[in-house]
């Protein structure tokens, strides 16, 4: 039998403690993610805003970090695919202006030391760490190479930021000629579902699982001003991301524009580096899509089983050791108009949404509750939107709402103790 020598031992050693000590001095977090979604068919009621298949083209998406670090970690995804997706090349940079990436600040990205990469079907993928500084709360830039045909068969539909589409190898352009004939934009997400960043090991995530009120549905274009956007920039300086897992359309129970909350928890939320809590803002859509054309044949659902569900989305994230925060659903009276879904809204509907909003503050079921529905609603008919904060629709929230939903937050109600707690720059 072969034996080490002491030296070989005391260098194993050595080498042990030091990984070790690294591992010590940071942690892998979360810090951007963009759900996954199936593709519809051309039949549903909104276009999907993406080419059906890509070939020979570059990919390049724009997103804004929660926290930053010395080194980060891409997540791709490939979560209904029927078949493996080749990337021929990736690179990540921090972002200049629109198109354009830092001088200096492009790195290559490997998967398993290699430059391209097969995506299984139904699989993430996780690149290797990037050495890649990144402030806090700043703009990356990646592109991702499609050598072969590529069905789009995943994405996240709203991306509230423009990505392009570009023909060839130009993962390592520092800037995109947008205005050749084949460069073609998009508002969704494609392939790339999360951003990991290496931190300080007192970082944390919140999570926020929501629909697209969540998702930023008329947040505006290009300017991350969605409401857990703005949360973001609150809880920054005390060490903590927050990761977008709304899904517009999303539903609790039912599948909708994604799958239903219950089945995507686990990938969207639970299984997610460093997160420490949950807010949950779900129900305006299973509410309210019966007898639309969403659901046209569809049953209202019964208040005792939107509350089942609360409880397994609970109980669920509890045996993981999450904190679970409870949101009200905010009001929505004449949402949608002169539009195929303008029977959105009726007072039958309304009255669920407040039978809801009773149980949540009231049942002591949640860990803390946010009362979105006491911020937004407006003094004057408490079952609509405040005029201030309504984006037009009647049912989402503009920039000036997401901003008031995210200053109202007890950020202790989030995680105990955080008010009182604040990093410095340098340890995240």
């Amino acid at each position: 039998m072969k034996t080490v020598s002491k030296g070989s031992a005391a260098t194993l050693l050595t080498f042990a403690l030091a990984a070790q000590t690294a591992a010590a001095e940071s942690t892998w977090v979360t810090s951007w993610t963009a759900s996954p979604q199936p593709v519809w068919g051309l039949d549903f009621l909104f276009p999907t805003h993406a080419p059906a298949v890509l070939r020979d083209q570059t990919v390049r998406q724009v997103a804004r970090l929660s926290l930053g670090g010395s080194r980060l970690r891409l997540v791709l995804s490939n979560a209904y695919g029927e078949r493996p997706l080749t990337v021929g090349g990736a690179t990540v940079a921090l972002s200049g202006a629109p198109t354009t990436t830092v001088a200096n600040h492009l790195r290559s990205v490997t998967f398993g030391g290699q430059t391209s990469a097969t995506i299984a079907p139904g699989a993430p993928l996780l690149s290797d760490p990037v050495e890649l500084p990144v402030p806090t709360l700043a703009q990356v830039t990646v592109s991702l190479y499609l050598p072969s045909e590529t069905p789009v068969s995943t994405f996240h539909w709203d991306g509230r930021q423009t990505a392009w589409i570009v023909p060839g190898d130009q993962t390592s352009a520092p800037e995109l000629d947008t205005a050749q004939d084949q460069a073609q934009s998009t508002t969704t997400r494609l392939l790339l579902s999360g951003i990991e960043i290496e931190a300080a090991p007192s970082a944390q995530a919140v999570a926020v699982i929501g629909d697209s009120i969540t998702d930023g549905a008329t947040a505006s274009l290009d300017t991350d001003s969605r409401w857990p956007d703005f949360l973001a920039t609150r809880l920054a300086p005390h060490g903590v991301a927050v990761i977008n897992a709304g899904i517009s359309g999303s539903r609790q129970l039912s599948d909708g524009m994604g799958v239903n909350a219950l089945a995507r928890l686990e990938r969207d939320v639970l299984a997610q580096p460093g997160v420490r809590s949950v807010v949950v803002l779900l129900g305006i859509n299973d509410i309210a899509w019966p007898g639309t054309a969403f659901a046209r044949q569809t049953a209202q659902p019964a208040l005792d089983a939107l509350v089942a569900g609360y409880r397994q989305l609970i109980e669920r994230a509890r045996s993981r050791g999450l904190r679970v925060i409870g949101a009200t659903l905010t009001p929505f009276a004449g949402a949608l108009p002169d539009t195929p879904l303008d029977d959105y809204w009726n007072p039958d509907k309304d009255a669920l949404r407040q039978q809801v909003n009773i149980w949540i503050r009231d049942s002591g079921a949640f860990d803390a509750v946010i009362d979105f529905d006491a911020v937004t609603r407006d003094p004057a008919n408490l079952a609509q939107l405040d005029p201030r904060f309504d984006s037009g629709d009647h049912l989402h929230p503009g920039d000036a709402g997401n901003h008031a939903m995210a200053e109202s937050i007890n950020l202790d109600d989030l995680l105990p103790g955080l008010a009182a707690r604040s990093v410095t720059s340098q340890e995240h």
